[in-house]
């Protein structure tokens, strides 16, 4: 996933806010951490607003879903 996709992704979760986007928004990030760095996830954290709107902090690891384990 490009950082410009994941930009507009994440724009949109928040645009949206809840429980159902935060969790989007945090596959989203688990997705660039694995692509681009944690570097790149905590730069669109600060850019959007992430901590304001779903409570995410820079430095905060997102990693994908275990495969046949449900988050809570």
């Amino acid at each position: 996933m490009t950082l410009e996709r994941a930009r507009e992704l994440l724009a949109r979760q928040a645009a949206f806010g809840g429980g159902y986007q935060r969790n989007g928004a945090r596959l989203v990030l688990a997705e660039v951490n694995r692509e681009h760095g944690q570097g790149a996830v905590d730069t669109l954290i600060r850019e959007l607003g992430l901590e304001a709107t779903f409570g995410f902090a820079p430095g905060t690891r997102f990693e994908p879903p275990k495969p046949g384990r449900r988050e809570t």
